[in-house]
């Protein structure tokens, strides 16, 4: 692996796999439980989703708030530090990149730390829009143990007394900033991640099985430019047979070992 990536910028490209070993459940990784995720279809059609959705969701992010960055995402942060990766583009929305060190991170599916209100677009802080919810819904008390999902929602059976915050610049709908399923990801952070790719001479992709759209298309563009592609996942991805190298192991472990390779 490392002698591919030697001598050559490179763009990284993770999905939930990465975050596995900071306690955060993969969708379809090996092993992984079956969910049912919100729709966006769903979210924007039905009040009573919405409440299911926030309940969820406000009890997930006090569990998201806890996780940590690990080796992984060290090890991406390292890359980038030492300039031999230019930037990474990440599916997920835990913001451990960050948390991390990474400073230049495309958050191509949003990030759960920011709320948008979908009638005037203003933008807030969770941590402020958490605070409002627990303030009107003393009810709804985080048990000490709760089944984290990848996009921070938990299963939750109690709902019908939620009372979701409205936006307080004109009282409209308001909406984790996260690319639900059936919504499309916004034109200028395709954008940017597009750019982080082409500016690079070989792409890594680690924890992704490629099965969502974005991923697959920086594939595309990678593999039309004819630059090297590494595949780190455990099991089979959508872009294996396209492949410079795949390694079917854990990320931490092998982006690791790239890191201490590219950066000493």
């Amino acid at each position: 692996m490392a002698a591919i990536l030697t001598g050559r910028p490179i763009a990284i490209l993770t999905g939930a796999g990465i975050s596995t070993d900071s306690g955060i459940p993969d969708y379809r990784g090996e092993g992984s439980r079956v969910v049912n995720p919100m729709t966006i279809s769903h979210f924007l059609g039905d009040p009573t989703a919405r409440k299911r959705y926030w309940a969820g969701s406000h009890l997930g992010w006090r569990r998201f708030t806890e996780v940590r960055p690990n080796a992984g995402h060290r090890a991406v942060a390292a890359l980038e530090l030492a300039g031999v990766a230019n930037g990474v583009v990440t599916q997920n929305v835990d913001g451990l990149h960050l948390r991390a060190g990474s400073r230049r991170v495309v958050d191509i599916h949003g990030s759960s730390d920011r709320v948008r209100c979908l009638r005037c677009g203003q933008i807030f802080a969770r941590d402020g829009i958490a605070q409002r919810m627990a303030d009107a819904n003393p009810w709804l008390n985080a048990p000490e143990s709760v089944e984290l999902n990848p996009d921070g929602d938990v299963a939750i059976e109690a709902y019908g007394d939620m009372i979701v915050p409205e936006c307080t610049v004109c009282g409209g709908d308001l909406k984790p900033e996260v690319v639900f399923f059936g919504e499309f990801v916004p034109t200028e952070k395709f954008a940017e991640a597009s750019a982080l790719v082409r500016g690079a001479e070989a792409l890594v992709i680690a924890g992704s099985s490629l099965t969502v759209n974005s991923g697959i298309r920086l594939l595309d563009q990678a593999a039309k430019r004819r630059i090297p592609i590494v595949i780190v996942n455990r099991g089979t991805t959508k872009g294996d047979a396209r492949a410079t190298l795949k390694i079917d192991a854990g990320t931490s472990e092998v982006l690791g070992a790239l890191a201490e390779r590219l950066t000493s």
